[in-house]
């Protein structure tokens, strides 16, 4: 009953079109003042303790080393080293979006960042080459969603901050999960270039693929700065967020200097607005958190289901069709703030490692950026395509059919999650 008038409560003001981050903050209190004793100072107090965490500070830096990398040159330096990697295959410049996305998603943690960066250099490129729009629309819109599968990633941040799980151990767990996926996306990219017979490009040289590796190395090296001072134990993930904003800002700066100096404070802003918004998303959903817990809710949903002797295949096809249908209405913060507090006590009394788990949810949120009505990824690769949601739905379906494939494969065998961080000893 409980449950019933909180979630109905929380959907109701949804429908109303309002912000999730203020429909979460308003199902709190009103649930509190109609329906509880809780005393109103507490949920003051929990606004100031929900956010205390060392880990949420990964976010802003994640976000400003991501911003200053897009406005940096570095992306297009990416996009010529993969371009000399892979541009003779059929569909090569769809080919090199696909490696280009998964190079760029290692360095910002933002799938619409990575569509914004890859998308706006390398469609022009594609159309003026003969390629349908649509198919270049395809090819970046969902490999620009390897971005929150691929390490640094926003959203493992906030599962480790809903579920106080390692956040080292998501990003090193995320690894072979996002090269498989990226090889995935290629395998689909060049069957259908070479179905109909797309262009391709004169093959690089060696000397050419050295020389744009050259290039772009400054940008690729932020990959061993996170991935490698982590692993390394030099510093932790904030720690090595904070080290990649910095060093996002010199390059871009100083070795590139794509961006000038006097164009830094708008790049502060712009990251400083994104943050200000995840943050707040973030603060209202500890709240809701806070309240399912004092309200036994997600102990009660699991001995429901352990009642019910769900095991953990369907469990997990549960999980995913929920997911999957929240990505519908959500975006990928939301959805892991509000729901990953709920089912996680119920993957791990079924046995499922959370690591694993917290895998299976950033995989599952990655697909819901790329199919209506709201997919993230969408919107932002209409704003550069310049193409209605409808059509872009219909430019996605032969990757988001991949997608969904992997999502099945990664759910069932956890070894593809669990294998690198157990050979590194960051988990058992």
């Amino acid at each position: 009953m409980t449950a019933s008038i909180l979630f109905g409560l929380l959907i109701a003001l949804m429908l109303t079109g309002m912000p999730i981050s203020i429909a979460l903050g308003l199902t709190v209190l009103t649930f509190l003042f109609l329906f509880t004793q809780v005393p109103i100072e507490s949920v003051a107090l929990k606004l100031f303790t929900g956010i205390e965490k060392f880990e949420i500070m990964a976010i802003p830096f994640f976000i400003l080393a991501g911003t200053f990398l897009s406005h940096g040159g570095v992306a297009k330096r990416m996009i010529r080293f993969a371009t000399s990697l892979v541009g003779h295959f059929p569909g090569g410049l769809g080919m090199a979006g696909v490696v280009a996305c998964a190079l760029f998603a290692a360095v910002s943690g933002s799938s619409p960042a990575t569509v914004v960066a890859i998308g706006s250099i390398l469609l022009p490129a594609m159309l003026a080459q003969g390629f349908p729009k649509r198919f270049g629309a395809g090819v970046i819109t969902t490999s620009g969603g390897l971005g929150i599968l691929i390490p640094p990633s926003l959203v493992m941040v906030l599962y480790a901050v809903a579920t106080n799980t390692s956040v080292g151990a998501l990003f090193i767990a995320g690894v072979i999960p996002g090269l498989v996926l990226a090889s995935m996306l290629g395998g689909t990219t060049w069957y259908r270039a070479w179905k109909n017979n797309y262009p391709r490009l004169p093959k690089a040289s060696w000397l050419d693929r050295w020389r744009t590796f050259r290039e772009s190395f400054w940008g690729l090296f932020l990959i061993i700065i996170v991935i490698g001072g982590i692993y390394a134990g030099i510093f932790t993930p904030t720690e090595a967020a904070a080290m990649s904003a910095v060093y996002a800002f010199y390059i871009s700066v100083f070795v590139y200097k794509d961006l000038k100096l006097k164009e830094v404070g708008k790049v502060l802003l712009s990251s400083a607005n994104l943050s200000a918004m995840i943050l707040y998303i973030i603060t209202n959903a500890v709240l809701f958190s806070f309240l399912l817990t004092s309200e036994n809710i997600p102990q009660a949903l699991a001995q429901w289901l352990l009642d019910m002797g769900l095991g953990p295949i369907a469990f997990l096809l549960m999980v995913n069709v929920m997911l999957l249908l929240a990505g519908n209405v959500m975006e990928p913060s939301s959805i892991v703030l509000i729901v990953a507090p709920i089912l996680f006590p119920v993957a791990v009394k079924m046995g499922i490692d959370p690591i694993h788990f917290g895998i299976i949810v950033t995989v599952t949120c990655e697909v819901g950026l790329c199919h209506p009505p709201v997919g993230l990824n969408l919107y932002v690769a209409s704003g550069i395509t310049k193409m209605g949601i409808s059509e872009l739905t219909v430019a996605v379906w032969p990757w988001l059919l991949t997608m969904l494939v992997f999502l099945m494969v990664v759910t069932y065998w956890p070894p593809m999650s669990l294998w690198l961080p157990k050979t590194l000893g960051m988990i058992r």
